[in-house]
This record gives structure tokens, sequence and C-alpha cells, in this order.
């Protein structure tokens, strides 16, 4: 499969066209940002780490039932996936108060929530990604109520699979970002990554960070975090 033309280029990653309609390519980059792409820098073999570390969590979710854009890794940095359109919603799940959380609700960092807790942000860069709730995303049009009730029962259910998993490498998922697109027939699957990009992972002996809150924070080690998750994985 051959990549074509460039279709998307982010703050983390760039999509290709291919001669399948149905089929994207996503190549992974290097570069960082946090907080709305005002920091800026180089997180070495990143790419690698969050293309590799995503394939691996997508074949681990599929395996459970939850239906997903891969399609197959073409090298340590390119994948194939099912074209999608993304819905313009971030949903945040968090299992600990942590980050944004514990800033707007004034809870120390690690607070365990008595029961998950879902958010969602609108995608847009301009605007900083304003957090919404159903009656805004209901409104805007950005999804009907039957994509949000199914979006949130795949991501309460993604949460209780990956709490788990992550458990079994001594890892705790405090929280993580997801992302869902709408494929040519209609139907909602999982997109975008499953990395130290878009999780919280704190080591679960040490509360040690091993993502990219060590880039947002300045704490250094960030290439031996990210390297870290994938040792973990067995990657």
């Amino acid at each position: 499969m051959q990549k074509k033309e460039l279709l998307y280029e982010g703050k983390a990653k760039k999509v290709y066209n291919t001669e399948d309609p149905g089929v994207y390519i996503v190549s992974y980059k290097d570069d960082a940002t946090a907080f709305n792409g005002l920091k800026k820098g180089t997180i070495v073999g990143k790419g690698v780490v969050n293309n590799q570390m995503s394939n691996f969590m997508f074949r681990l979710l599929e395996k459970q039932g939850i239906p997903t854009h891969f399609v197959e890794e073409l090298s340590e940095r390119e994948t194939a996936v099912k074209r999608v359109t993304i819905v313009p919603l971030e949903v945040i799940v968090r299992n600990k108060a942590a980050g944004s959380l514990s800033k707007r609700l004034g809870l120390e960092e690690g607070t365990a929530m008595r029961c998950p807790v879902l958010e969602f942000s609108y995608k847009n860069d301009d605007l900083g990604d304003p957090m919404v709730n159903d009656y805004h995303i209901l409104a805007m049009g950005l999804a009907t109520r039957e994509e949000l009730d199914q979006i949130a029962a795949m991501s309460l259910k993604i949460n209780q699979l990956m709490v788990e998993f992550f458990k079994s490498v001594k890892v705790d998922l405090i929280d993580f970002k997801l992302e869902f697109g709408k494929t040519l027939e209609g139907d909602i699957i999982l997109a975008d990554e499953i990395s130290p990009d878009t999780c919280r992972f704190w080591d679960a002996d040490t509360g040690e960070k091993l993502d990219k809150d060590r880039f947002r924070r300045d704490m250094g080690g960030v290439e031996e975090a990210y390297a870290e998750m994938m040792k973990r994985l067995g990657l």
C-alpha cells in the first residue's frame, strides 16, 4: 500500500490517502506540543512509540469487541487505517484526579474518583478545545443522541479494559483522551491513538509519571518514560 496525497498534517501525525478510497495511511511524528500548541519541542522516537503502542492497544481492544480504525502496521512509524470522518469531540475518561481536573475542582493529584468521570471537549484548536456537555453537543449537531450514547458506552468499556490491562503491567491508568470516527458506512469506531501522548500513565508502585506530563512540566526523562511504556508492553 502506497502513500499518495498528504491530506492533513496535525501536531503529531500526517495523514495520506492511498489507492484504496477506504484506507488512509497515518505517519507519526516526533514533534511534541502541549497547552494547545503553546509549548513545542521534539521527543526523539516518540512517533515510533506512539505508532506501535497504539496498534498494540487497538488489536487488544478489537479482540474484546471494540471496533477500531486499525488495518495494518506498515512500518515502525506508519499504519494503514480505515477512512473515517472524525466526530469533532475529544472524549476524556478520568479515573484519578490530575491535570486540569485537579485545578478546576481543587482536587489533589492522584485522588481516586468514586466512578470514572467522562468529559467531552469540542475539537477546535482556535477555541482551545472547550469543554462541552450533552446539550451543547446536541444543539450544535456535533453528534446525535444515539451516537453520543454509543460513544459514551464504548469509552467506559474501553476504560474498563485498559485499566485491567495496564494493571497487569504495573501501570495505573490515571486518565486518557479518545477520538471516534464515522466510517463510510456510518458506523462509529475508535480512531486516533492510544499512547503516552494521550494517556496519563503512573508506575503502580512508585507513582512515577510515564507519559507526556514529563514534557509538559519540564520533568526530564521524557524519552526514557516513553521507552519504558514500550518495554512494559513487551514491544
